[in-house]
């Protein structure tokens, strides 16, 4: 599914140079459940980056489902990435002034989908929130809208689900609620990938990759 070897990735910060990845090696195969963690300016956030595909690394390879994505395009990235990567982020991301439905109806309207209307629905479905699709965000509760986020990131039926600190505003009970979805979607078959600080969300994860100064620690 996921392979990459010898990143790397610098940075310019003024007049500093600041490395980022330095030879990172990554595995993930079709159907885990990976956490990916590690302290404050470890390489976590660029490495998402790559991974999902909104960065290039500057050197080494970068393998995804099948297809090296190393130094694409940004416009052929975009196409890779509305096809095999639904994103889910701590913030949720949600347009303010429309539906649930509608929120989620979003990335099949882009991709010119005419079921998109049923899709979402059923999308909302699956993450447990067929009573609320036609409430606005700020309508809905935190744990309400991050399951809006991750019923828009399943709705295209990508290869992978990419969740940057999935819980970090949301209390305990809520947080472990949206844990246990994942693990429910995992367990369907989608890969998970799970960016975070956080011990306890990673011990939700089958496995745990603890990244440091820009390689991979432990967890290969």
């Amino acid at each position: 599914m996921i392979k990459a070897n010898n990143l790397h990735k610098t940075y310019h910060l003024g007049e500093t140079l600041v490395t980022a990845l330095a030879g990172l090696d990554i595995a993930i195969d079709a159907g885990e459940m990976v956490a990916i963690t590690g302290p404050s300016g470890s390489g976590k956030s660029t490495l998402m980056h790559i991974l999902g595909c909104l960065d290039t690394p500057d050197e080494g390879k970068y393998v995804l489902a099948g297809d090296d994505v190393s130094s694409l395009s940004k416009d052929r990235l975009a196409v890779i990435r509305n096809q095999k990567i639904g994103f889910v982020f701590q913030s949720f991301n949600l347009l303010p002034r429309i539906s649930a439905l509608e929120n989620v109806e979003l990335p099949l309207l882009y991709a010119g989908n005419k079921e998109a209307s049923a899709v979402a629905t059923q999308a909302l479905e699956t993450v447990g929130l067929s009573d609320r699709m036609a409430h606005e965000p700020n309508q809905l509760s935190g744990g309400q809208r991050q399951r809006v986020a991750v019923a828009r990131a399943i709705v295209t039926n990508p290869a992978i689900i990419l969740a940057d600190e999935p819980i970090g505003n949301l209390d305990t009970k809520t947080g472990d609620e949206i844990l246990s979805l994942f693990q429910e979607l995992n367990a369907n078959g989608r890969t998970i990938i799970l960016v975070t600080h956080d011990s306890h969300v990673s011990s939700y994860c089958g496995r745990q990759i603890h990244i440091r100064d820009g390689k991979v620690e432990e967890g290969y």
